[in-house]
């Protein structure tokens, strides 16, 4: 049975006092309460050690938002898969829209890095996602295809059990638009169909994938009650931690 997981990615905001003070507010709002979901959060890479080691005996499992392919070398200002199974680091966002906008990575990156998550025990969590364009010309289907085969299809099938894949409307992301529960439930079912027909049925059955596109307390429950649907990558409202509760438990 596949995974419910609700990500936060807090992208490039907060001082070291304002994450300690956010994690400390939610590890005690869900202190005690029972709850099916995995809680996942992406923290810049600075405060990762630290939160990781003070909040370890909280349901919050911390991870990064990039990750390098190589493992060391003369890369400056990277981040390796060793150094961050160094520090318990327990995922990575991989192949996220503004690292392939504003950074270029290419699908053969994206793979390379997914790889090195893996070689490291971090769990991928690979992003797709289709262009406002991409969208008005009716080639969404298709941007998402290539995106998976040039990265997921490289995987084994014991590989691809351990990744997770967000689904990204780059077009709903920061703009305050979300897809439409229908319009989102019908690219998970592609992107779960697109799994199915390269690794079978029960891989596909099996593998979560999340919706990543202006995920709020407004619209989480009507999101996540979507059959394809296994949870969100959530942006803005996860820098709140009243917010991210009620996404947390919209489910």
């Amino acid at each position: 049975m596949r995974k419910t997981i609700i990500a936060g990615n807090w992208k490039m905001y907060k001082t070291m006092q304002e994450a300690d003070e956010t994690i400390a507010l939610l590890a005690e709002k869900l202190k005690g309460k029972a709850t099916e979901n995995t809680i996942y959060i992406a923290t810049p890479f600075l405060f990762l050690d630290r939160l990781i080691q003070k909040y370890k005996s909280s349901s919050i499992h911390f991870g990064a938002q990039n990750i390098n392919e190589h493992t060391d070398g003369a890369y400056t200002g990277e981040i390796s898969g060793k150094m961050l199974e160094s520090i318990n680091c327990e995922f990575v966002l991989i192949g996220h829209s503004e690292r392939r906008e504003y950074y270029n990575e290419s699908n053969a990156t994206i793979y390379l890095k997914i790889k090195a998550a893996l070689q490291h025990n971090l769990q991928p969590i690979f992003c797709c996602g289709e262009r406002l364009e991409e969208r008005n010309n009716n080639t969404h289907f298709e941007t998402i295809q290539q995106q998976i085969e040039e990265s997921i299809y490289l995987l084994t099938e014991e590989e691809l059990q351990l990744t997770v894949i967000a689904y990204e409307p780059v077009w709903a992301i920061g703009t305050g638009l979300t897809a439409s529960p229908e319009q989102a439930q019908e690219i998970h079912q592609h992107i779960r169909s697109l799994i199915e027909n390269k690794f079978g049925k029960v891989a596909a059955d099996a593998c979560s994938i999340l919706y990543g596109g202006s995920v709020k307390p407004s619209n989480a429950k009507t999101l996540f009650s979507q059959p394809d649907i296994d949870g969100g990558l959530v942006g803005g409202a996860s820098l709140n931690a009243e917010d991210f509760y009620q996404i947390i438990t919209a489910i």
